[in-house]
């Protein structure tokens, strides 16, 4: 069943239309400046065409939680998660969300100068302004009070979190919200997941923050536990004001 996901109100940046594209589990959130919803749905159909005619061949890619090594030739999206997954030190479908939000969002840039795809929280975006990503954490006190601003103009960026209080994903960490900024949708994918498995506790934030930092392609990130939070690298906090 359908689930209207609120948040999605809030992802409504001046001069650009919003509409969605769902096809099966993959259910999107994309701003542009026209409504370019054919071309986007076109290209999900064909990316997961790649995906799942890999997971056909080799049932493992689906379900394994240890980094996947391809080997030989595959679509560029099966080894962007499977690289992704390596670096972090996950499973290839840890990076799935964020590679999709990109893979979509770089084809819709050829039809559009501005661009925001949003995948289940997960978004690729490229402005030529500032955008703040609201932080939404649970039932965390810190919960929705701060935001990543990313000033990046023209250049493409992304944000995903991972959290093992929110959602049906697996995680083996306790953390609240695990937010990475990279330049690679796989990447921050990958590496929130990766990051948010090593914060057991309020006390494990330092060293969870001291891990992701060594993944390559990690640019910032943000991890909230309970009533506590860090910050790392390029990750401007900002105050929010969102409406409940």
């Amino acid at each position: 069943m359908y689930e209207r996901r609120k948040y999605r109100d809030w992802i409504s940046p001046a001069g650009l239309v919003s509409f969605g594209v769902t096809v099966r589990e993959t259910d999107l959130w994309i701003c542009a400046e026209r409504p370019i919803k054919n071309e986007a749905q076109v290209h999900v159909f064909k990316i997961r065409g790649y995906i799942e005619s890999y997971i056909r061949d080799y049932p493992g890619f689906l379900k394994v939680l240890a980094p996947w090594v391809i080997e030989g030739p595959v679509p560029e999206i099966v080894r962007e998660m499977a690289e992704a997954g390596v670096r972090a030190g996950v499973g290839p479908m840890a990076a799935v969300a964020g590679a999709v939000a990109e893979s979509v969002g770089r084809e819709l840039l050829r039809f559009s100068g501005e661009i925001i795809v949003e995948n289940g929280g997960d978004i690729f975006m490229q402005l030529n302004r500032p955008f703040t990503y609201a932080v939404f954490a649970g039932k965390s006190p810190l919960s929705m009070r701060f935001g990543i601003r990313i000033d990046s103009p023209g250049a493409p960026i992304a944000v995903c979190t991972s959290s093992a209080t929110i959602g049906h994903s697996y995680s083996a960490g306790k953390a609240d919200a695990v937010c990475v900024v990279s330049h690679s949708g796989a990447i921050a994918d990958a590496a929130a997941t990766a990051i948010c498995n090593h914060v057991s506790s309020e006390k494990a934030i330092q060293a969870a923050i001291d891990f992701g930092r060594r993944i390559d392609g990690v640019d910032g990130m943000v991890i909230i536990a309970g009533e506590k939070a860090g910050f790392w690298g390029n990750a401007q906090i900002v105050p929010l004001g969102v409406p409940t």
